[in-house]
């Protein structure tokens, strides 16, 4: 399904300005991971807010992905795909964690934090786009993708050790993927750096993975492309991504849409606009003109009188609403096309209407040139004031 949720803004959810310092956004988000833990928070929301929490500072300390927010805000994150990558709160205490030292939540409450290495963790997502014309973006289309992810390799079963070994235990975490470190009183536990928190190190390397216990596979699918999706929108292909490393859940594929420019028509949400040209006789007399929409032809009523940049509204010929609301509508916008070359005929048509015109001035004309003589006539006086002063 498209991914279409009201986010509120990062700067709001830690409380900091938005020129706040990395070190105001880091003691900010602490002071709101304690607050809003969900094994010691009797709040209402508590988890939800400590993902909203965590989600704001994954972005606002990242200085690539702060700058698209700055100037794209959520959308632009989406578009570019450097949206948060965490999904749960266990991905949260594992991601964070290791930013701030592996203790952060355990020495605060007491071991009450997670440890990375004794839970499954989730695979990562991947990305695809997308490009579809207007239409097919309007009603909906059945597109092949492909993709790039990694899976386990075949060879090691995903271990990372050549056929006939097996990885070892870390000497220095030993095997528990974390370790202590002492300054003074105050003890910080971090993920192993010479295991990165597996608890095991590969020393006969596989040659199929050079060690990494999975391959890059180019995966190809059939995706159903939604009704009524807009440029930038995702559609979530679930359980299509990268396989977890220790048993745990498969990520997610996301397909970022990019909608093609029209040649007709401009989209506003589930509405369309369509700028169509009516000459003056048209305008002036009125008429019964035939516009284009999505599904075909439709007539317009054009009546005497049009004025230039007048919308005419024709229901339900818009795009559908892919969360589930009301097709929108095609507003069609008029315009007087002025030709750049006349026949003899039209020539000495439209000099005898100017002859007319200056003769009987039309009553919108006449107050527009009773407006500038005023003008000229209140400066002129003005200007003689001044001169006899």
């Amino acid at each position: 399904m498209a991914v279409m949720s009201e986010k509120r803004d990062y700067y709001e959810v830690l409380g900091v300005a938005r020129t706040a310092t990395q070190t105001e956004i880091a003691a900010a988000y602490r002071k709101r991971a304690i607050k809003y833990h969900p094994d010691h928070s009797k709040e209402d929301g508590a988890a939800e807010k400590f993902k909203e929490c965590a989600e704001a500072f994954e972005v606002l300390n990242n200085a690539e992905k702060r700058a698209i927010y700055d100037q794209y805000g959520h959308a632009g994150l989406q578009r570019s795909g450097a949206g948060p990558q965490y999904h749960d709160v266990e991905d949260i205490f594992d991601a964070f964690n290791d930013m701030f030292g592996g203790g952060m939540f355990g020495d605060i409450f007491g071991g009450g934090g997670r440890r990375r290495s004794r839970r499954p963790r989730r695979g990562g997502d991947v990305r695809c786009d997308v490009t579809l014309d207007l239409e097919e973006a309007a009603f909906g289309i059945q597109k092949s993708v492909e993709f790039d992810r990694n899976e386990t390799c075949g060879e090691c079963s995903g271990s990372g050790a050549a056929p006939g070994s097996s990885p070892q235990p870390c000497a220095r975490c030993h095997g528990h993927g974390q370790v202590v470190q002492s300054a003074g009183i105050l003890r910080v536990q971090t993920t192993c750096p010479q295991c990165n928190g597996a608890g095991v190190v590969v020393t006969d390397p596989c040659k199929a993975c050079r060690g990494r216990g999975a391959v890059t596979v180019r995966r190809k699918m059939d995706v159903a492309i939604p009704a009524g999706v807009d440029d930038g929108m995702q559609v979530r292909l679930s359980g299509e991504g990268e396989p977890s490393p220790n048993g745990g859940p498969s990520g997610d594929c996301y397909c970022f849409i990019h909608v093609r420019k029209h040649p007709l028509f401009q989209r506003d949400g589930t509405h369309l606009i369509l700028r169509l040209p009516i000459s003056y006789s048209q305008a002036a007399l009125g008429a019964t003109v035939e516009a284009p929409t999505l599904r075909g032809r439709e007539e317009v009523v054009i009546p005497p009188g049009t004025q230039s940049g007048e919308v005419f509204r024709l229901r339900g010929k818009g795009v559908p609403d892919p969360r589930g609301g009301r097709t929108g509508d095609l507003l069609v916008q008029t315009y007087i096309e002025v030709p750049k070359k006349l026949s003899k005929q039209q020539e000495e048509v439209l000099r005898k209407l100017a002859e007319v015109e200056h003769a009987e001035v039309a009553p919108e004309r006449r107050s527009f040139l009773e407006k500038i003589r005023h003008y000229f006539t209140h400066h002129e006086e003005e200007a003689k004031t001044d001169e006899l002063a």
